[in-house]
């Protein structure tokens, strides 16, 4: 019976639309399994999203499991196998929106936390969990709404993890112990506008931008290092023209972005950008947006007992790797000294007929109950308020 909790708690969040920032429910459904466990569950809403914070011990160390119950919209229904939000089982998987981004995650924690505390009723340290609903979406009042709030109350995590899915050729082969940051710029280059046959009147903001964007795509910005690889630049929408033939336009607008490894910084990056387009003598104005800085766990604690209950669980040895976009880990590692994220397979997030292999449902939950076993119960209690 016990294996099929993880099952029935992921079909009950698929079936809820939770479409960001409607949580559609799922946090209420978490917190009544959560508080008859002891849990002291807080619901922390922001700017039209739904938090919930639960926790169980007052003690250090503090583990959390973070993760969101908002999933992307499905498209048309009409695409799907099955209705996006009924989910459904068929030839070996789990079908439906956010059975892979992470509703079965979410359903692991719970579960795993659950037989955890029925096993260690006096367990050392804290356990928490920490849900948004707005991971998907901007991200601006969920995760980062939380971490401020504990903050501010000094309530420190000692390991955080966050359950998205991260396994990509089988359940447990890597691990996230880091993320790059992402840096977006537009940046509007300003000519004049003219007639295509009088050149000699107008001044063409594509023909300056040209060499300028050359050079950009060219520039090696860093080397990466140990743990992350060399920063990337691209250029994701270039705009410019009426629509006419026969008009030069007045301006031309480009979008690009950094994936930005530890071996760089945002201002770093801003100035030797706008170092070279000003070089070029370009008439611009540039509008630049950090998405979130880098943040890395090297191999310690938490990266062992993870990497230990992966290998008990599926006889698999997790890499560590820190490529991908980006996630609310990011906020998380500003509070908390080690941050990973790890989850079932990803081969399927934001795709229609979104599923995840049924066999992988246990032995994920499994894995984050022995995390437990090996942080908390295995280890001692280190005394202080967490």
């Amino acid at each position: 019976m016990a294996d099929q909790d993880v099952l029935a708690l992921a079909r009950a969040l698929i079936a809820r639309p939770s479409v960001t920032p409607d949580d559609a429910g799922c946090q209420a459904l978490i917190a009544a399994r959560l508080q008859p466990l002891g849990f002291a569950c807080e619901s922390l809403p922001s700017g039209g999203v739904s938090n919930l914070w639960a926790r169980r011990g007052v003690q250090g160390p503090l583990l959390v499991f973070a993760g969101h119950t908002d999933v992307v919209p499905p498209g048309p229904p009409a695409d799907w196998p099955s209705p996006p939000f009924e989910p459904t089982e068929r030839d070996g998987q789990l079908v439906g929106r956010g059975a892979a981004d992470m509703k079965t995650s979410v359903a692991a924690f719970v579960v795993a936390a659950e037989e955890f505390v029925a096993a260690h009723p006096a367990h050392p340290g804290s356990i928490a969990l920490l849900l948004t609903s707005d991971e998907e979406g901007p991200a601006t009042e969920g995760t980062a709404h939380v971490c401020r709030v504990l903050q501010a109350r000094a309530e420190t995590p000692d390991y955080c993890i966050v359950g998205e899915p991260t396994s990509t050729a089988r359940l447990g082969d890597t691990i996230k112990n880091g993320r790059r940051g992402s840096l977006s710029a537009r940046i509007t280059v300003r000519g004049i506008q003219g007639h295509v046959a009088y050149p000699h009147l107008a001044r063409n903001p594509i023909h300056q931008l040209a060499p300028a964007l050359a050079e950009l795509g060219a520039t090696a910005w860093d080397q990466g290092n140990a743990y992350f690889p060399p920063t990337t630049f691209q250029v994701s929408n270039l705009h410019a023209g009426t629509g006419a033939g026969n008009v030069i336009p007045g301006q031309a607008v480009m979008d690009c972005n950094f994936r930005f490894s530890t071996a760089s910084t945002p201002a770093d990056l801003q100035a030797r950008v706008e170092h070279i387009l000003q070089r070029h003598g370009l008439e611009y104005d540039s509008r630049w947006t950090l998405g979130g800085e880098p943040f890395l766990t090297p191999p310690g604690p938490l990266c062992t007992a993870l990497q230990s209950a992966i290998a008990e669980e599926t006889g698999v040895q997790a890499s560590l790797s820190t490529t991908g976009g980006t996630s609310d880990g990011r906020f998380l590692a500003r509070l908390c000294p080690q941050v990973v994220e790890f989850g079932p397979l990803n081969r399927t997030i934001h795709q229609v007929g979104e599923s995840l292999p049924l066999d992988n449902l246990v032995p994920l939950k499994n894995i984050y109950r022995r995390l437990l076993e090996i942080l908390l119960a295995d280890a001692p209690a280190t005394g202080r308020p967490a």
